[in-house]
């Protein structure tokens, strides 16, 4: 049987994906590099910070205006708020300006590691889930911390792979792998994908998705980048589908010995 990406899309929020990989648009040099890099990666969610979007004066230039709606979720993020009332604030502000009911909400607890703050963000979960919002929360690599969020009704837990911006890839592995058999919504590695090779680890560890914003708008050539992130989530998924070969600590032929004469 040929395994085929086409009859594996992601559920998340009563809709079906059939792209893993979701993408940032913030530190594009221009808003056509940005559009450009969209393209390239195959992405069908796009997050925005709701604090970028001009939501008084539409008649401004906006990053909206290359981001085709027909094409794209937009996925509003509450990046910059350093309190459960900021990201409220902020989630509610994108719904009444028509973004989206669905949120990538974050709440920072400390301005140099951008770390969240865990328990401002399970406050704000519980609040946006009660007032109707699809939440994504942005998260640390805490079991325990995602067993909570999903109990609070966040359709997804996002944990990091390494601090926002810092492409050092998955760090942590053992924590991501206690997360998947902890809970039973999707698992989203955000933040910390330097290269092609991190998000396919990602993937590999059995992560629904990757979002990813600095490791594409921060390369030199970002759609070049863009393209080779979508190669390498598909190529994650393919493998952890098809079940790696366990570790052994010493060789195995690779063509049986048994039967042949020495």
């Amino acid at each position: 049987m040929t395994y085929s990406l086409a009859d594996d899309s992601l559920a998340l929020g009563g809709r079906t994906f059939r792209s893993r990989l979701f993408i940032g648009t913030g530190k594009y040099s221009s808003f056509t590099l940005m559009r450009e890099a969209l393209e390239a990666s195959g992405a069908e969610v796009v997050t925005v910070a709701v604090r970028r979007v001009n939501l008084s004066d539409r008649s401004k230039e906006s990053l909206l205006d290359y981001i085709d709606r027909d094409r794209f979720t937009i996925l509003p993020n509450t990046a910059g708020c350093y309190t459960a009332e900021e990201a409220i604030r902020a989630a509610n502000l994108g719904r009444e300006a028509g973004l989206s009911d669905w949120v990538k909400l974050e709440v920072i607890g400390d301005e140099k590691t951008l770390f969240p703050d865990t328990e401002a963000l399970l406050a704000a979960t519980r609040v946006l889930v009660r007032d109707g919002f699809v939440v994504l929360p942005y998260t640390n690599d805490d079991p325990i911390v995602a067993r909570k969020l999903q109990d609070a009704g966040a359709a997804a837990v996002m944990p990091l792979g390494a601090p926002i911006g810092s492409g050092m890839g998955i760090q942590n592995r053992a924590n991501i792998r206690i997360i998947l058999e902890t809970v039973s919504v999707p698992v989203i590695i955000d933040a910390g994908v330097g290269t092609a090779s991190d998000a396919t680890i990602a993937m590999e560890l059995g992560c629904h998705a990757v979002l990813m914003n600095t490791g594409i708008a921060g390369a030199d050539d970002p759609v070049a980048m863009a393209a080779a992130m979508k190669r390498a989530v598909e190529a994650g998924r393919l493998a952890y589908k098809a079940g790696r070969i366990p570790k052994r600590l010493y060789a195995t032929a690779s063509s049986p010995l048994q039967g042949i004469s020495r």
